[in-house]
């Protein structure tokens, strides 16, 4: 139960309150805090992207390349590139994936890869508490990204300062994925994650769609997405 509450805190960016946890030589010790790993590096397991493709492959085949800037280990790039997709993969950190070692926010319109991303961005560089949005800005407006799609907390856009992001760069379409993604191997957080995809192609109001964990179905659900 301990590893659980831990796993749950992490995944959400919130401290605990003290808990009592058990050590491997069977004594107990008071935690005060539960922090956040550092550089908010936290894998992605495969079905958050697997439903991601099924879902946007049709858009995705429009790009030469898709740029995974928060590439960590590559669990995401090697989804991608097992769909067919070419990938261009950089982080601030080298975790072993042979990704380029450079800061996101390094790269300008002329140096960017890729105009489409696809990556499980640093929440603290989304939220308003933390980052002000500045990920996403810099992504849209410095880089002119064409096409983005970021997993996110599902709750991320019900902060009030991000209010005016939202209005002036709203998304084409909205994923809310049916389950709980365990990011930490500790348990399923107690929140929803979506996939937020900004698409300059895009006419009209925000799409709201849902996505399950495995689905044969949605490559034909979804389809017709990006039309």
């Amino acid at each position: 139960m301990v590893q659980s509450a831990r796993g749950l805190f992490r995944a959400t960016g919130k401290k605990s309150r003290p808990v009592v946890q058990l050590g491997l030589d069977g004594s107990f010790t008071r935690a005060e805090a539960l922090e956040r790993a550092e550089h908010d590096f936290y894998p992605t397991p495969p079905e958050p992207t697997r439903a991601l493709l099924s879902a946007e492959m049709q858009r995705l085949k429009d790009f030469a390349a898709i740029w995974e800037p928060a590439a960590g280990d590559g669990a995401m790039v090697r989804e991608m590139e097992a769909a067919g997709l070419d990938v261009f993969a950089s982080d601030l950190v080298d975790r072993g994936c042979n990704a380029l070692v450079r800061n996101f926010y390094d790269f300008t319109a002329h140096s960017a890869p890729s105009r489409a991303i696809v990556t499980n961005p640093p929440f603290d560089q989304c939220n308003w508490r933390d980052g002000k949005g500045r990920w996403i800005l810099h992504a849209l407006e410095t880089l002119r990204a064409e096409y983005m799609a970021l997993l996110m907390s599902w709750t991320w856009p019900g902060a009030g300062g991000l209010a005016g992001l939202w209005a002036k760069h709203p998304p084409a379409r909205v994923y809310l994925m049916r389950w709980k993604i365990d990011f930490t191997g500790q348990g399923a957080p107690p929140m929803l994650n979506g996939w937020f995809v900004w698409d300059r192609a895009w006419r009209g109001e925000t799409v709201l769609r849902m996505l399950d964990r495995s689905d044969p179905a949605q490559a034909e659900m979804f389809g017709e997405a990006a039309e």
